[in-house]
């Protein structure tokens, strides 16, 4: 086989979180390219802008309105997938969000919406995609989407710290005990993107210099910069890599 062929996605379903803008967006149009039909799962009513750019790659598209602040609506994405295109091989969990403020200030609130997204539902989505893949006798592909404070502490971000740095291990968990049953589960952690998550960063003139001046390549990454990542990690290339978190930073973490 061409080694170019073992990156493509043709016949794949994808499930990906969080596709209506951002990266979730970039994601979901990357493995259409690659040749996966895509189910974007999100808040917004209708994710026009997605559908618009995956019809340009002739594969099909299908919106699923969703708020996974709970874990209530996953067994329904799931339960839709399945009756729309009759399988599914990749599941990307990108939706997230993050608060700010203090660590003496923090409320509870704050703690429990971004635990209960971006660590509980996420667990709960891979755990459907799991049964899924067993049930299928397929394999598959899971991609969790963590952070550089999967590495490192940060501040201010306490919830968001606690819950990313959950993702990476979790990660890891799960590709130790799903191994056997020829499922993958990786993860990409991105460096300081252009996104709404980073939008009052970029707004802080000064906390802006601050994060450019320790980016060696210099600038905010792109939804662009994480696409190829998320199809290599997606594709039979990547069929031997398991439990791993992979830094996409613009070289923030060799710093």
């Amino acid at each position: 086989m061409n080694i170019l062929d073992s990156f493509k996605l043709d016949g794949k379903i994808a499930i990906v979180t969080g596709a209506g803008r951002g990266l979730g967006q970039g994601i979901a149009l990357a493995l259409a390219q690659a040749g996966a039909d895509v189910m974007g799962v999100g808040t917004m009513e209708e994710a026009e802008e997605t559908q618009t750019l995956i019809k340009q790659t002739w594969k099909k598209f299908m919106w699923k309105r969703a708020n996974l602040i709970s874990k209530e609506p996953v067994a329904g994405i799931f339960d839709e997938a399945i009756k729309t295109f009759g399988r599914v091989d990749i599941l990307v969990n990108n939706a997230g969000i993050i608060r700010r403020a203090d660590s003496v200030d923090f409320t509870e609130a704050d703690w429990d919406d971004v635990i209960n997204l971006n660590l509980k539902t996420l667990f709960f989505m891979c755990q459907s995609a799991a049964r899924q893949f067993i049930k299928q006798k397929s394999g598959g592909k899971i991609i969790n989407i963590a952070s550089m404070l999967s590495f490192q502490g940060g501040i201010r971000v306490p919830s968001y710290t606690a819950s990313k740095g959950g993702v990476r291990t979790l990660t890891m968990l799960m590709a130790n005990e799903w191994a056997k049953y020829n499922i993958n589960v990786n993860a990409i952690a991105p460096g300081y993107m252009a996104t709404d998550n980073t939008r009052d960063l970029r707004a802080d003139r000064e906390r802006s210099e601050a994060i450019l001046g320790r980016i060696p390549a210099g600038r905010w990454g792109t939804p662009e910069d994480i696409a190829g990542t998320a199809v290599f990690l997606a594709s039979p290339a990547a069929d031997y890599i398991n439990g791993y978190t992979l830094a996409v930073d613009g070289g923030w973490l060799a710093r």
